[in-house]
């Protein structure tokens, strides 16, 4: 049976109602996926605006919550950076409306590979037996890993604005920290699920790291990000959310990752030369991309998780300045208040399963990044221009895509600590912080998670 034009339609709407569609339509949905995402390289070009989500883990009632937060598909575009089954009770419903939703919008939704989409990992976390107890046999799984190994390593994101168009809303209920009017040049802005603005900093304010500290030590505060235990990731990572604008790195492309960087990779080139299709490895740089982690420390270190490594904001500023970045985003770790910055604002954590294993009391988040509306755009450096390495982005103007020597001389004051003057700002930045779905809509879930440490 194919599953094109309405029959796709009609399976995206069963998946909706959180009903598993056949499997002779999961066997044909995963081979059109397939053919889908071979065309996409290990590094896929997303355009600006974008909405950037972290891990969903089977957590289908807060995907549902995610989208009613963020917009549908195909009305916003949506980049997920992995993770998307184990754990939860509904990966089954979760991969597959995603997967649905990738082959009916290519355009308008990028999937890209978690250390979870992996044989290995989901025979032990809860995909595998979901499989099992909803088709009767593993045939669905044996599907669905065959698209895991297609799914890219990550992605690029171009045309970002660096500042924010005010979200014109009610001020959240509680939120005591001044509130820059909008006539500022706005960096970041966290919204509610409800569109209440709960912070909001101007680009370069003197008063951000002090309305941040305001917020985090005000006990009474009923904001989502308030005060938390100092480390709530995996153990060695410490992560928690801040978010007191930049001072850092004057290009305008991200990168999206599951996990972090490697000591193999100091290019994005290198990561474009990978053979993806594959398992997961235990070690190397593609296991690298999907299980490393951000660390106070300098230089690298052993991840406790096992694989991958941890590092530290030396190596991220080189490689973002090697490669022309503002900002990398990643998921990965559990944050409780949704997202974090790190190492000036040069890297961010993004959680978009709220609740997490239904018992961690976490909020969630996702990122939105906006057009940039300006003719001064990102432009592709060819293979032959310095620093460029045929992947590097660089501010468009008109001096054409090579920009100057004083745009260079700009871009290498960010990483030696020069007080020069930038010539761009990271992109501006809308967190919309969101809770789990009310439990009334959830049904009651088959079985129990199994573990109880996080990967």
């Amino acid at each position: 049976m194919s599953i094109g034009g309405s029959d796709l339609d009609r399976a995206i709407t069963q998946l909706r109602a959180c009903r598993p569609i056949p499997e002779n339509q999961v066997r044909e949905l995963c081979y059109k996926a397939r053919e889908l995402l071979i065309e996409e390289g290990n590094v896929v070009g997303v355009d600006a605006p974008v909405t950037i989500c972290g891990d969903i883990h089977g957590q289908f009632h807060d995907l549902m919550e995610l989208f009613r937060v963020g917009g549908d598909v195909p009305d916003t575009n949506y980049l997920f950076m992995g993770d998307f089954v184990d754990r939860g009770f509904y990966s089954l419903e979760s991969f597959l409306l995603l997967l649905c939703l990738k082959v009916r919008y290519p355009d308008r939704i990028t999937l890209i590979r978690g250390n979870h989409e992996s044989r290995q990992i989901t025979t032990v976390y809860g995909f595998y037996d979901e499989c099992l107890r909803k088709y009767g046999s593993a045939n669905v799984w044996r599907y669905c890993c065959e698209v895991f190994d297609y799914l890219a390593l990550g992605a690029l994101v171009t045309g970002a604005a660096t500042s924010l168009e005010p979200t014109d809303g009610p001020i959240a209920e509680n939120t005591n920290i001044d509130i820059p009017d909008g006539d500022c040049d706005i960096e970041i802005e966290t919204l509610n699920a409800n569109g209440e603005i709960m912070y909001r900093y101007a680009r370069n304010s003197d008063s951000q790291s002090s309305a941040a500290s305001q917020a985090n030590s005000n006990p009474a505060s009923s904001s989502p990000i308030g005060p938390t235990p100092s480390r709530v990731g995996a153990a060695g990572t410490g992560a928690t959310s801040s978010a007191n604008g930049s001072s850092r790195n004057d290009t305008g492309a991200i990168l999206c990752v599951h996990g972090g960087l490697s000591p193999l990779i100091d290019s994005i080139d290198k990561i474009r030369l990978l053979d993806r299709k594959q398992e997961v490895p235990h070690e190397g740089a593609m296991c690298d991309l999907l299980w490393s982690d951000p660390d106070e420390i300098d230089g690298w270190g052993l991840s406790p998780r096992g694989a991958g490594f941890l590092f530290g904001a030396d190596i991220v500023k080189c490689f973002n300045h090697k490669n022309d970045l503002s900002l990398i985003a990643r998921a990965h770790q559990l944050v409780m208040e949704g997202f974090k910055e790190m190492f000036e604002s040069t890297i961010v954590t993004v959680w978009s399963a709220p609740n997490y294993c239904y018992r961690c009391g976490n909020v969630a988040a996702i990122l939105e990044l906006g057009e940039d509306g300006s003719n001064a755009g990102f432009v592709r450096r060819s293979n032959g221009e310095r620093g460029g390495g045929g992947g590097g982005w660089v501010l468009g103007s008109n001096a054409g895509p090579n920009g100057n020597a004083t745009s260079e001389s700009r871009r290498l004051s960010s990483v030696l600590g020069d007080s020069m003057q930038r010539t761009r700002d990271g992109p501006g930045r809308r967190y919309r912080v969101f809770e789990a779905a009310p439990q009334d809509s959830r049904g009651m879930p088959a079985k129990k998670p199994v573990a109880d440490y996080f990967l």
